[in-house]
């Protein structure tokens, strides 16, 4: 377990005790009941019954448009002059659909619809999804199979990171970091896309394995790229970690404890920043990330400085993975010699009736799971990513259902924006890195 340094020697200092009541003194006193989002705190409560009425308060809708909501999502905000005193979320404004239309997709079709809901980690949605079918199919994969997923998790991982590094820096005015960031991420995106053909929404993970094999140069490439953005790494520390107005517009801002966050069920470097080391990677390991080393970082004070220090140090966790991945990638095949679950090859449906009549059944009736249900949690970039799903024994799935992180997550915000100031509410939501494709899924 590693805990991140935020650059100043302690939180104890004279000058940062001035700046945290505002925040953490109002914000340790949150909501007395963690799960009720409207409930006005003691304190609170007095400040409205000493007036005549509660005129005095504003209601302030921010989005669904505002381009710092990141997506859809509308926030109905009580204020106080500028101090906010209640949040509520509100999303159903894209609604996909995406769970009911899985369950009208075979299990070869699903993971191209599964792949859209995070669209900054499509690759740990595929996996999320084909690791639950392969729980009720029963079948083990090939080792180089395991490693392929486990090597695009991550650098999945490190695209949705600096992702939001650039947005962060944005919603905060350092501009700068915006055009960094999108940089790192085009890199990494150019990979992505000789891997699997496309930039993003691969539907390269299959159940039984991957599309394909990895190609040939891919270590070289992706070597160059880990290191350039190792380096840039270093970069982004003297730009903003130890940036005196980085840190005041970060440190005590949007603060949770890991009492709260744990009865919010939240997951991920929001957990993880107030101390709590989880991560379902060490605690409840899949694939091969028990046979690989990396620290799991956290924080102390549960705020926006904390969530953006984790997320900055998980890349270089995620290129420490990579790196170990790319010298233990072993030989063999990328996907299940079955052929109830995988396709034969190319080149034999123009060679053999067999294989083209096995090829055609596959892809119209889809692969025969047998009858259970089965739920597989992964660690997404945001939390637990998980997916429940229910077998009739046909070649769709009978319920399928999925737990995105950013859905469990929005509920954090009237906690983390209580008591704080509406300059504060782009920070927070910021901090939060939620992405709407997967709440309204």
């Amino acid at each position: 377990m590693t805990v991140i340094d935020k650059g100043i020697s302690d939180f104890t200092s004279e000058g940062v005790q001035e700046m945290l009541p505002r925040q953490v003194a109002g914000g340790v006193e949150v909501l007395r009941e963690v799960g009720s989002v409207l409930r006005l705190s003691e304190a609170d409560a007095a400040v409205l019954a000493d007036r005549e009425d509660d005129s005095q308060t504003t209601i302030l809708n921010m989005g669904p448009q505002h381009p710092s909501t990141h997506g859809v999502l509308r926030l109905m905000i009580e204020l106080d002059g500028e101090t906010v005193i209640r949040v509520k979320p509100v999303v159903g404004y894209l609604h996909t659909g995406m769970e009911k239309t899985g369950e009208e997709l075979t299990y070869v079709q699903g993971a191209t619809n599964n792949t859209r809901m995070d669209y900054l980690a499509p690759i740990s949605n595929e996996m999320a999804y084909c690791l639950a079918a392969e729980k009720l199919l029963g079948v083990e994969l090939p080792e180089r199979a395991v490693w392929i997923r486990m090597l695009l998790a991550e650098v999945g991982r490190i695209i949705s990171h600096v992702t939001f590094l650039a947005t962060n820096g944005m919603d905060i005015a350092a501009i700068s970091m915006m055009l960094y960031g999108f940089r790192e991420r085009e890199e990494l995106l150019r990979f992505m896309e000789m891997v699997t053909g496309l930039r993003m929404n691969h539907n390269f993970i299959r159940v039984g394995g991957t599309a394909a094999d990895l190609p040939d140069g891919w270590e070289a490439r992706l070597t160059t790229i880990l290191d350039n953005t190792e380096r840039r790494l270093e970069e982004y520390d003297i730009l903003m970690t130890n940036q005196p107005i980085w840190q005041d517009r970060l440190q005590g801002v949007g603060t949770i404890t890991t009492e709260e966050a744990l009865a919010l069920g939240v997951t991920g470097p929001i957990l993880r920043s107030t101390g709590y080391a989880w991560d379902l990677r060490k605690d409840m390991p899949y694939l091969a990330y028990d046979q690989v080393d990396f620290d799991v970082i956290v924080g102390r004070y549960g705020d926006c400085c904390d969530r953006y220090a984790i997320r900055l140090n998980e890349i270089r966790e995620s290129i420490r993975i990579c790196r170990q991945v790319m010298k233990r990638m072993p030989h063999g095949d990328y996907r299940v010699q079955d052929k109830k679950v995988t396709p034969p090859p190319r080149a034999r449906i123009d060679e053999s009736m067999e294989a083209l009549i096995h090829h055609f059944k596959l892809f119209t009736e889809g692969i025969k799971v047998p009858e259970g249900e089965a739920y597989v949690g992964i660690e997404s970039p945001r939390g637990e990513l998980g997916c429940y799903m229910v077998s009739d024994g046909t070649g769709k799935p009978w319920r399928m259902r999925t737990r995105p992180p950013s859905y469990i997550h929005l509920q954090c915000l009237p906690h983390m924006m209580h008591r704080g100031v509406i300059a504060d509410a782009v920070a927070v939501i910021s901090s939060v890195d939620p992405i709407l494709g997967e709440v309204d899924r």
